[in-house]
């Protein structure tokens, strides 16, 4: 072989290599899986350009309530941002389409698309849905939210729910609330014989066990209520809210409670409603309250260590309930539930997944967070 003829294919041989080399990584480079074939997509995406979608939501606050109304305004935002204006939740405070305690008939017939309550507020429909509230001496927030997430609990009220056509997510917590104002001080348990105290739920179950009266009345009749003598007392939330309402005023004892350890509040949906909402919808709803079940807790939480304060400037008695009283309420609530059970298998379904995740929880939390609240 001549110099020219080695040279030429030499410089063939180079080339071709060069060639193969960078096929090789060029093959190497693209990961071809992230470039699934159009077969391969989500069946269940739905574009929404050019399409908007409206949702009446209707709530058991009036407009702008703190934190809870103020809550679902910031979740209806959130929602409209994030679906770059093709969804849309349109809000209706109480009384403004529906009563405050209407939301539920009028969701589960169609008349609105959702709604934002309390699930105790419907234990006459069931009485196990005053448990997915939260029970006395029971879940804190925390606890409550692990149980509905990772214990069974949304399972089962969602199966419950779908009953009266529902769909319920959880819509935020109230975090421990305090045991309520009193017109007169509570020295023991007689005091509390034939009180009329607005009290809702399972707790209002257990009072009424104790000797009181249960009232359940919509915030904005609790004041009048108080203050004209038509209840002798009532529990509320936390002193974030009830500063604001201004029972202080007219019912100056103030108690610290057991009876909304950390209560669930509902975003929930007409379940027509829910199915017949896009694939991309139905994300942003459970992003955006997933979002607004976090950050209601937390702003609870944050308002309340303030307001604790200004009440306190302004000569609340801040005190504890009788050691008699707490053991009576621990005994009723015994007797409520083993009443309840018996009358109603949803009941007893739902409580006794409550039980073992609670007993669970409070083994953890006494060697954790209760060790070290002791301590700090």
């Amino acid at each position: 072989m001549n110099r020219r003829t080695f040279l030429t294919t030499a410089t063939a041989t180079s080339v071709g290599l060069a060639l193969n080399g960078c096929n090789e990584n060029n093959r190497k480079a693209i990961d071809y899986s992230k470039h699934p074939k159009k077969s391969d997509a989500h069946k269940d995406v739905h574009i929404n350009k050019n399409k908007k979608t409206v949702i009446k939501l209707a709530t058991s606050w009036p407009a702008h309530f703190p934190i809870m109304g103020t809550g679902v305004e910031k979740f209806a935002q959130r929602v409209k941002d994030i679906s770059g204006g093709s969804l849309e939740i349109k809000l209706y405070p109480k009384n403004t389409l529906v009563p405050a305690l209407a939301v539920f008939d009028a969701c589960s017939s169609g008349q609105i698309d959702a709604f934002h309550s309390g699930p105790y507020y419907w234990k006459g429909k069931n009485s196990a849905f005053s448990l997915y509230s939260g029970i006395p001496f029971g879940f804190t927030a925390e606890e409550v939210n692990s149980w509905m997430l990772f214990g069974g609990g949304m399972e089962l009220w969602r199966e419950q729910y779908a009953k009266y056509n529902l769909h319920p997510l959880l819509g935020g917590n109230t975090n421990i609330q305090m045991g309520g104002w009193f017109r007169k001080p509570i020295n023991s348990l007689a005091d509390m014989q034939g009180l009329k105290m607005r009290i809702p739920g399972l707790g209002g179950e257990v009072f009424a066990k104790m000797g009181v009266n249960p009232v359940l009345l919509p915030a904005g009749e609790i004041y009048t209520s108080l203050e004209r003598g038509v209840i002798d007392a009532t529990e509320w939330v936390g002193p974030a809210l009830d500063i604001k309402m201004g029972f202080y005023k007219v019912a100056p004892y103030y108690y610290s409670g057991w009876h909304e350890p950390g209560s669930v509040l509902e975003l929930t949906f007409n379940k027509y409603s829910w199915e017949k909402l896009g694939f991309e919808h139905k994300a942003m709803i459970e992003v955006a309250s997933s979002e607004m079940n976090a950050n209601m807790t937390y702003e609870f939480h944050a308002q309340n260590i303030v307001a604790l304060q200004k009440l306190k400037s302004l000569n609340v008695k801040l005190s504890q309930f009788p050691k008699d009283v707490t053991d009576a309420g621990k005994k009723a609530l015994s007797q409520v539930i083993d009443e309840l059970s018996s009358k109603n298998s949803d009941f007893e379904r739902v409580y006794s997944s409550i039980s073992k995740h609670l007993q669970l929880s409070k083994e953890w939390s006494d060697a954790s967070l209760g060790y070290f609240l002791n301590i700090r």
